[in-house]
């Protein structure tokens, strides 16, 4: 194209951009906004990067021959979508994108300004009761979900196992495996566009009687009739097991179908903590018993050879929960944690009461460059407010308890990546006093600058989310924590780092709580800590928060062969402080997470990294020559998580001697 008039007008008239969307604007903002983005002469820092854009986000022509837009022209559209004909606030998501202090989530950018296109939203949760009408109703749903180009989630704990009664009739019930067979065709079939393949994820209750069929579906010599290979695993794992554990008493597992008889609510709304006891006293609930350590090995020896399951830490979430409602499940990266409602179907699959089921609307800011922006503060309310669009753009009728989750609640997902790179280009290592220190600060102020603009939108829309004054926000319980003690850096070196962010003194906080108790919050959850695939390529910067896996990452990619990808400003200076995520101590990175857990209201995708041998000297439990990675060592990271607050664990990815990944994470669907 010669001219942007003529690129917009081809554009606009082939139905490769939304003309509605411009239309928003005048012709003299629109050729300002292009013109200032591309002021920044921006380039990619690698190949990588460049090749990730190209073949992953950058719009083409329908045959796939030629490009349509640059890395500006994707920017701009964003901005223009996400500023919903704000002009300012066009202005300023530009500049926070093409200066990569944030970025959107992948189904955003790639989607965002598009006339054909997906939804924006990442993924999904949707909740099963125990019936052939839920369970029909949750396979058409995650078709529908999945063609949207979402990740789903789907909680199973509440189906009866395998053999239980179906209208009295004993041994009737095939449990949850069919299930979840039934669910991996769907995601299979169901994709977006041929773009992005269906995923999706099942989770269940470890005090559920199909515990040990779930585990067995992942094995790798599994019957073909049990064996799903593209879907993923999680356990929901209360306190009480942790205890059983401890103690080495006999574990009971509980019929869903009669434990909901008993108590009046689904098997996932029950603490079963809290009423494990009185559980197994009944004798009007079904049970049968195991060793809870032998399950501890199951579950060590399937995270071994697969990768799976991720591990939930219930009750550790809902005790952390600031708002209304119990948290029963999580999506496909385990760092989405929102209280669900359950629904009760017509015999047509029409709802009698329509309950409240989630979606995930994500995004990032990039830590290293967020730090020099001139307005931390500005930046985080910008991040906020694009955030914000997604939610009110998205309405997903097919689903109506996704469509009332998302319009009573209007919840985002604020996350952060290039936490390691941030580290090594202040050259501290990872997992030391300062870099948890560095992690307490910035998702200190990353919770109360986004508190504070989701406050303003709440004062502006004069509206607050739905039972927001049942939510510790309101009574101001949830702020105590902040008003307790003065934060005071202890590193020089981290304090200067901080110095114009403006980290939030308790005057900052009392002044915050009085004006959340007066006008509310506009948005239930705020902050969660996704993974990051292409996108942190493209921003040059490490994924998440979680540290490298090689200095000099080789991946072969179908379309150009071999590349090699140093670590972002790799250089004689960071080299020392870019220790690869295998060669680490995993306490070290569980540390991490648990510095910055206490100021995310939802969850982070902590990943284990584990080599098949372990190296001499990295665990003191490991004395001597290098050992085989055996499953003792996994039981104790898992507790040791645990003991720290950590609320969920993703996958576990194991270096092979050969130089194989095991458990690579495939969460492409719900990635930033």
């Amino acid at each position: 194209f010669y001219t942007l008039e003529e690129k917009l007008g081809y554009l606009v008239r082939e139905d490769y951009i939304d003309g509605e969307m411009l239309e928003n604007y005048s012709d003299t903002f629109i050729k300002e906004i292009f013109q200032k983005v591309y002021a920044h002469k921006f380039r990619f820092k690698s190949f990588m990067a460049a090749y990730k854009f190209y073949t992953q986000y950058a719009l083409k022509t329908n045959d796939g021959a030629k490009y349509l837009e640059r890395y500006e022209d994707r920017v701009v559209f964003n901005a223009l979508f996400l500023a919903n004909g704000d002009e300012q606030l066009a202005r300023d998501i530009a500049e926070e994108m093409i200066t990569q202090r944030y970025q959107p989530a992948t189904p955003t950018f790639l989607n965002a300004g598009k006339k054909r296109r997906g939804e924006l939203v990442s993924c999904f949760l949707i909740d099963l009761d125990d019936s052939m009408l839920s369970i029909g109703r949750g396979v058409n749903s995650s078709l529908q979900l999945s063609r949207k180009g979402g990740g789903v989630g789907v909680n199973l704990s509440n189906l009866r196992e395998a053999g239980a009664p179906i209208k009295k009739i004993e041994n009737a019930s095939s449990g949850v495996v069919p299930v979840m067979k039934l669910l991996e065709d769907s995601f299979s079939y169901s994709n977006q566009l041929g773009q992005r393949n269906g995923a999706g994820a099942v989770y269940l209750n470890v005090f559920h009687p199909d515990i040990y069929a779930f585990l067995s579906t992942k094995k790798e010599n599994a019957d073909e009739k049990i064996r799903v290979k593209t879907l993923s695993l999680g356990l929901v794992v209360p306190d009480k097991y942790y205890e059983l554990l401890k103690t080495n008493r006999p574990m009971y597992l509980f019929s869903p179908y009669d434990v909901e008889r008993a108590y009046g609510k689904p098997f996932s709304y029950i603490d079963i903590t809290e009423k494990y006891d009185e559980m197994v006293a009944n004798d009007a609930i079904s049970k049968t018993k195991i060793n809870a350590r032998e399950l501890e090995q199951e579950i060590s020896r399937l995270q071994q050879e697969s990768g799976y399951p991720y591990i939930i830490n219930i009750d550790t979430v809902n005790r952390a929960n600031p708002v209304a409602g119990k948290v029963i499940m999580s999506n496909l990266c385990s760092e989405i944690f929102q209280p669900q409602e359950p629904s009760i179907l017509n015999d047509d699959l029409s709802y009698n009461v329509t309950g409240t089921d989630i979606s995930c609307n994500l995004g990032s800011t990039n830590i290293p460059n967020i730090l020099t922006s001139p307005n931390f503060g500005k930046s985080i309310e910008v991040a906020v407010r694009a955030l914000t669009t997604v939610t009110e753009h998205t309405a997903i009728n097919e689903v109506p308890t996704i469509k009332k989750g998302n319009d009573l609640y209007h919840t985002i997902g604020l996350g952060a990546m290039g936490l390691h790179t941030a580290f090594a280009r202040n050259q501290m290592a990872y997992g030391t006093p300062e870099s948890l220190e560095f992690t307490d600060a910035y998702f200190r102020a990353l919770n109360y600058y986004s508190l504070l603009a989701s406050n303003k939108i709440a004062k502006e829309k004069g509206q607050a989310f739905h039972d927001f004054e049942k939510s510790k926000y309101a009574d101001g319980s949830y702020f105590d924590a902040y008003l307790e003690n003065e934060f005071a850096f202890q590193s020089e070196k981290v304090a200067a780092i901080f110095k114009n962010v403006g980290i939030p003194s308790r005057a900052d906080w009392e002044e915050l709580k009085q004006a959340i108790q007066t006008h509310g919050l506009y948005h239930r959850n705020r902050l969660a800590i996704a993974p990051n695939g292409s996108i942190s390529y493209i921003n040059e910067t490490s994924a998440s928060l979680h540290p490298i896996t090689q200095r000099i990452e080789h991946r072969q990619e179908k379309t150009v062969g071999a590349i090699f990808y140093p670590a972002p400003y790799l250089s004689n200076e960071t080299m020392p402080y870019y220790t690869s995520a295998f060669d680490m101590d995993q306490r070290q990175i569980i540390d991490v997470y648990a510095a910055a857990q206490p100021h995310i209201d939802q969850g982070m995708s902590l990943t284990l990294f584990m080599r098949s041998q372990i190296p001499e000297g990295l665990y003191e439990w490991k004395i001597g020559k290098p050992a085989a990675m055996t499953t003792r060592d996994l039981n104790r990271l898992r507790n040791y998580a645990f003991s720290k607050g950590i609320k969920s664990l993703y996958y576990v990815r194991t270096y092979t001697d050969d130089g194989e990944i095991i458990g690579a994470n495939s969460c492409e669907s719900c990635m930033v």
